[in-house]
């Protein structure tokens, strides 16, 4: 959590740098085409911004008031609050609605694992893992030790994809026993030239504090992997 709060007051800071940094000319583009690309950073800024402050799972009045005090800090004006004299409780508001929301997003994975453990050919295994071959291989297992190269696609249980060799048109090469778990486990059950489905539960992936600001915490995780090689 200390490494979360970091990095939200992290960005926080350079949005204030940013906002100060448009001199009192500069017409905020609040809605509409970006057309600049000072507009274009700054609203990335706020998208990082917003990424970090997502597993707190805010209201629209919450993030209005967050809004408040980001604009009252950057253009000088003295705050309602200190914000030193509140950084005990900012840690613990996000502590505890990053907790929640783990909780939240592991119940509703539920269901999701169920189904996926009764598709044909698929097993779970002892640890949670949900494996199912898409395309058989003929070649060796990997061991834990080996490194391989593999294509693959990453998503969230709504389909929504965080990470993709295959988008990118490049394949990733790393050894088995320096990634996520559930990929050390589920690659150790695939032959070279097959592709399988690995449905990972988040102890096994990125776990409550999830991968900001693409993966929320407690998220269960779908992968596609073609592997490839294994290296010599």
């Amino acid at each position: 959590m200390r490494r979360t709060t970091a990095i939200l007051l992290m960005t926080g800071m350079a949005l204030l740098v940013g906002c100060k940094g448009t001199g009192s000319n500069a017409a905020p583009a609040s809605t509409g085409e970006l057309k600049t690309d000072e507009e274009k950073l700054l609203y990335a800024m706020g998208v990082m911004l917003g990424g970090n402050v997502k597993p707190m799972a805010l209201t629209a009045e919450q993030v209005s008031l967050v809004s408040r005090g980001l604009t009252d800090s950057a253009t000088g004006k003295t705050p309602l609050v200190d914000p030193q004299s509140m950084a005990t409780q900012i840690q613990e508001f996000a502590r505890t609605r990053a907790a929640a929301g783990a909780v939240a997003e592991k119940k509703k994975a539920e269901d999701f694992v169920a189904q996926a453990a009764k598709a044909q050919g698929a097993v779970k295994t002892e640890t949670g893992i949900v494996y199912q071959v898409l395309t058989p291989g003929s070649g060796d297992k990997p061991k834990a030790t080996d490194t391989v190269k593999v294509h693959y696609t990453g998503s969230l249980i709504d389909g929504t994809v965080f990470d993709s060799s295959v988008q990118r048109g490049q394949p990733a090469e790393f050894p088995i026993n320096g990634v996520i778990p559930c990929w050390t486990q589920g690659l150790q059950l695939m032959q070279t030239g097959g592709k399988a489905k690995l449905i990972c539960p988040s102890d096994l992936a990125y776990g409550d504090q999830g991968r900001a600001p693409k993966i929320p915490g407690g998220a269960t995780l779908v992968f596609e992997v073609e592997l490839l090689e294994i290296k010599k």
